[in-house]
């Protein structure tokens, strides 16, 4: 349930920030409403077809809407019983804002320093555990 969760709290978000409402969206998207107001209360689960045309709907990206979210952490650990998996490590985030040009080319410069570094600390993670292996077994 924890995917489906952060999908339509996405899918419930942009509608708002698009004005659109759901009929409109399930008419968009070739879905009957009620399957639309099932999935959004948690009572369906969409295929991938279907999470696609949304996506196309709403005219954002489908891992947009299944990865980043407004949920914080707490409840998003509560949503996948206990702790929800990250994909970056402590103290990094993935963020969804509306920006001006030079704003946005600021954050890809941010973005492209920080995934430097990222794939820098994963290099020296993986030469660690090779030259551990290497030493257990000699």
């Amino acid at each position: 349930m924890y995917y489906y969760e952060i999908l339509f709290t996405n899918v419930l978000r942009l509608l708002d920030e698009q004005s659109m409402t759901k009929n409109e969206l399930a008419d968009k998207a070739g879905i009957s409403i009620s399957f639309l107001s099932d999935l959004t209360t948690g009572k369906a689960n969409p295929s991938l077809k279907i999470m696609e045309s949304i996506a196309e709907a709403l005219e954002t990206p489908l891992p947009t809407l299944l990865e980043l979210t407004d949920l914080d952490q707490a409840t998003l650990d509560t949503l996948a019983g206990g702790h929800a998996p990250r994909s970056l490590p402590q103290g990094f985030v993935r963020a969804s804002a509306v920006l001006t040009d030079f704003q946005a080319y600021t954050v890809r410069q941010w973005d492209a320093e920080n995934r430097k570094h990222l794939k820098s600390k994963k290099a020296k993670a993986t030469r660690m555990t090779k030259m551990t292996k290497m030493t257990t077994m000699g």
